[in-house]
């Protein structure tokens, strides 16, 4: 008798979701799906509101990457505006954003991978989290913390706030840094790179203990899509859209807003509220690509600093110039973080971070903008929809997560296909399931949140519904 094997909910991640096995008769996996349980509602109940309001409403999407929001948003308010910002507030921008994806990196693999990943994936899961880790390798967790702290005292700095800055606005942004906060952001930029280079040396050592896992933990060829550079090194704020397939070729190149308006689709599926957007050009589902760190580090040139593109060297000598596993996202994760130190050090000496010429004022001169910008975990576009008094008609957000979604589903179907025989799974092959996910690091709500370990129900259901079986983690 065919059976289900559900996962509710999935620990470790930002938001609520779960995952659902399929069996056949035989307890081979047909199929595995990933759905977000939870509903939020911005791109309906954002309309009515002022442009002006746009960037602090749609921050509040996520907790721990409102920064992100507040850049697509912006950017998507300059364009209606039909202004360039000037010069002091592209700068100011750029400084945040690296900060967000130095503390949002940081929090997932510190927080939410690391105790796999160092512990163990089959490590008892009443010590595989961020208190285990404390206890197993203190000085990892201790530095993980100060990294996230780093990234998140930049954000305090500009914004006045970690959580939430009313910092940027269609036109610029509304304060600069300060002498005193250049200065204290300089004074940490060394323990920052040291923490960063130790993590990397620490994952290294243990990445050749997870083969299998970096054989079957979503390996599959697939397109991958994000910002680049002018020159096509790492790009996280402007420049082009680059979409390269599993091979390396460059598959589109060119504006952002172009390619969101004429390539990227999206379809809503009945099993989750997480939308699945697609590559029109090549259908759906075929069309599926990935974004991200592991996107990023694909479709980059170079990473434009020198300790970061050492480790970017490392990478590609270790798994090729494309790498298509899921889990090195990982691994990307924690060269962007050392990317982003670095940069931000760069940064620091230029006068314009201290300017006050931040903002270009205008009124409403185009119905629509698109704005487009990397959050940690891929490309974010907003597009928004205006009248002449500024008031949004129309409203569209593409989250890096739900570009994702295709391929997290992808993922939890090749693990489950690998790992898992019969409707009775250990401990250890559902955390790979759960490990699957988090390698992507989603980030679904971020709006509630357990310390520890989350409480874990797996029901086994036949097809005429009754409970054939359950297992729990309290």
């Amino acid at each position: 008798m065919a059976h289900r094997i559900v996962i509710d909910p999935v620990t470790r991640i930002e938001g609520h979701s779960k995952i659902t096995v399929h069996l056949d008769d035989d307890g081979r996996v047909t199929e595995a799906r990933f759905h977000v349980t939870e509903f939020r509602g911005f791109e309906r109940f954002c309309v009515g509101r002022p442009l002006w309001e746009m960037p602090g409403i749609t921050a509040r999407v996520c907790g721990i990457c409102p920064v992100s929001h507040l850049m697509a948003s912006s950017r998507a308010g300059d364009a209606i505006l039909s202004v360039a910002i000037p010069p002091a507030a592209e700068k100011l921008r750029r400084l945040m954003n690296l900060a967000q994806i130095v503390q949002s990196h940081s929090l997932s693999f510190f927080h939410l991978s690391a105790p796999d990943l160092m512990l163990g994936m089959d490590c008892d899961p009443s010590r595989r989290n961020l208190f285990g880790l404390v206890a197993a390798e203190p000085e990892l967790a201790r530095r993980g913390i100060r990294l996230r702290q780093f990234g998140q005292e930049i954000i305090e700095f500009l914004g006045a706030k970690k959580i939430h800055p009313d910092w940027a606005v269609p036109g610029g942004v509304r304060s600069a840094l300060t002498a005193a906060g250049r200065d204290h952001i300089g004074a940490r930029i060394a323990e920052a790179k040291e923490s960063a280079l130790l993590a990397l040396d620490r994952f290294k050592g243990v990445l050749d203990r997870f083969a299998e896992e970096v054989e079957t933990f979503g390996k599959f060829p697939s397109l991958f899509l994000g910002l680049v550079a002018e020159d096509g090194s790492w790009e996280h704020y402007g420049g082009r859209l680059r979409i390269v397939d599993s091979e390396g070729k460059v598959v589109d190149e060119g504006d952002p807003e172009r390619i969101y308006r004429d390539t990227i689709g999206e379809v809503v599926q009945p099993d989750s509220y997480l939308k699945s957007p697609y590559y029109r050009p090549r259908g759906f589902p075929e069309g599926m690509y990935r974004v991200g760190p592991l996107a990023r580090l694909n479709l980059c040139e170079r990473m434009g600093s020198p300790l970061a593109d050492r480790e970017l060297d490392s990478y590609r000598q270790r798994g090729g110039r494309i790498q298509t596993s899921s889990f090195w996202y990982h691994y990307a994760r924690l060269i962007e973080i050392l990317a982003g130190i670095e940069h931000i050090e760069r940064m620091l000496d230029d006068p314009d971070l201290l300017s006050g010429r931040l903002r270009a004022r205008a009124t409403i001169n185009r119905s629509e903008g698109v704005g487009v910008s990397e959050a940690p975990r891929g490309t974010l576009f907003h597009h928004y929809h205006v009248d002449e008094g500024g008031l949004v008609r129309r409203v569209n957000l593409i989250i890096a997560t739900g570009q994702n979604n295709l391929a997290m589903n992808r993922t939890m179907t090749q693990i489950a296909g690998h790992y898992v025989s019969g409707p009775k799974v250990p401990e250890g092959i559902l955390n790979r399931l759960e490990a699957g996910i988090r390698a992507f690091d989603p980030c679904l709500s971020c709006s509630t949140h357990a310390v520890g370990s989350m409480p874990l129900r797996v029901v086994l259901v036949g097809p005429d519904g009754c409970v054939r079986g359950e297992l729990r983690r309290s």
